[in-house]
């Protein structure tokens, strides 16, 4: 019996995964002295940001979905879409 992999939980907690597979994490520096910051600052704080790609792969083997590939399921999605707009054109052309 091997070892079994146990997801970092902090790491959990602080990051959240798209359905693209994308890692989204909070800002830091937003608990207080917000006054001294401009409001468009204030407003950018307070979304989302997407982890830069490198970062990302570490956070996510981290989580213990390392499985998930971004790059591949835009691949995917793309490829998909392309073949639906394909398969519109035919029955377009067989209803003319």
């Amino acid at each position: 019996m091997g070892y079994k992999f146990k997801p970092n939980k902090s790491v959990a907690k602080r990051f959240k995964l798209t359905r693209s597979g994308k890692i989204k994490r909070h800002h830091g520096f937003t608990s207080h002295l917000m006054s001294a910051r401009s409001a468009a600052k204030r407003r950018k704080l307070r979304r989302p940001e997407i982890l830069f790609e490198g970062h990302a792969r570490n956070m996510r083997k981290l989580m213990g979905v390392s499985g998930i590939h971004p790059g591949k399921i835009k691949h995917e999605r793309e490829l998909a879409a392309a073949e639906k707009a394909a398969a519109a054109e035919k029955t377009e052309e067989k209803g003319k």
